[in-house]
């Protein structure tokens, strides 16, 4: 009976060897090795295609408050420009006085306007450059 034990124990430790070794051996596993390139192409294309649509979003923008009138206080005047990467957009103003409102809006083109711009215009235009 001890012999038998014994020689269960001895069995039983080989295989945990050799289980052990072949474990060893075997690679974890990883995926599709091949699919790996294909999945980074794809998303630098989808990376490439958002920032060309996103060049033409309205993001960048610079906004300075002012007094119009030196009767009128509290900077409630203000000029608002909002522009894509290459400077094409439009520039806002709100001109507020005791008993009017003005509004206008002119069109940036490569950081210009065809209209004559305000100071205040041109320095919104100015603070929304990256």
């Amino acid at each position: 009976m001890t012999f038998l034990v014994v020689l269960s124990l001895v069995v039983a430790l080989a295989a945990l060897a050799i289980a052990a070794v072949v474990l060893r051996r075997t690679p974890a596993p990883r995926g599709d090795v091949d699919a790996v390139p294909e999945d980074v192409v794809g998303l630098r294309q989808e990376v490439a295609a958002l920032r060309a649509e996103a060049k033409g979003a309205l993001r960048h923008l610079g906004l300075v408050r002012y007094d119009a009138f030196g009767d009128v206080g509290g900077r409630q005047s203000w000029s608002l420009a909002l522009v894509d990467d290459d400077g094409n957009g439009v520039v806002l103003t709100a001109i507020h006085g005791r008993s009017e409102a003005r509004s206008y809006a002119k069109s940036i083109v490569d950081w210009r306007s065809e209209q004559p711009m305000s100071p205040e215009e041109q320095d919104a235009v100015a603070s929304a450059k990256p």
